[in-house]
């Protein structure tokens, strides 16, 4: 496995070698290090925590830093002669590359039935004039008494770890990264880019 963590920079566009335009997402993946080995997997870390506490420094002793963000991996990394320690450049990937993105989406607070699950809400005429973006009816009389679990609901919205698969490298750029599409997250997130 191959793997990166950035900070999402933003969105602009390139050309191609046939000259039309790709929208791309721009990751930096400065200061990127391999943190912390395990049998079952790894750590990545970026940048530098500025206080920290004796757990972490002990965890982080062999890396010499402790990481500001961190992100973990399950398997093995595939990349030759790295250590604890090292610093892992946007080079371990290729223009062309499909890799899998994880993100958390942006948050959108809390949020209505209309607007989170796409309901089309009551009626605009017939004197109901404050139902138009109402769920409805929201369960039985009864039996069962009682609203049941997993009812779609107003509630938060968004800020979800989201994966996205099979997105393309379309350029390396000094420690930029130009990933074809839009990628989740706000400007200034954590995204990790990763191959199984």
């Amino acid at each position: 496995m191959k793997a990166l963590i950035g900070i999402k920079k933003g969105m602009t566009r390139v050309f191609n070698k046939e000259g039309q335009v790709v929208p791309v997402t721009v990751v930096d993946v400065k200061d990127c290090i391999l943190s912390f080995v395990e049998p079952m997997g790894f750590e990545l870390g970026l940048g530098e925590k500025k206080h920290s506490n004796k757990a972490l420094t002990g965890k982080y002793k062999e890396a010499n830093k402790v990481p500001a963000q961190r992100r973990y991996f399950k398997g093995e990394l595939d990349i030759a002669d790295i250590k604890i320690g090292d610093a892992i450049k946007a080079e371990v990937f290729e223009s062309g590359d499909k890799v899998e993105i994880t993100g958390i989406s942006k948050g959108k607070g809390f949020a209505g039935v209309v607007k989170r699950y796409r309901f089309a809400g009551g009626p605009k005429t017939h004197g109901q004039s404050d139902r138009e973006r109402r769920p409805g009816s929201i369960g039985a009389g009864t039996d069962p008494g009682r609203v049941l679990k997993g009812k779609r609901m107003g509630g938060r919205m968004g800020q979800d770890t989201i994966t996205i698969k099979k997105k393309e490298i379309v350029d390396i750029k000094d420690t930029y990264v130009l990933i074809a599409g839009p990628v989740p997250g706000s400007n200034g997130d954590l995204i990790a880019i990763y191959t199984e």
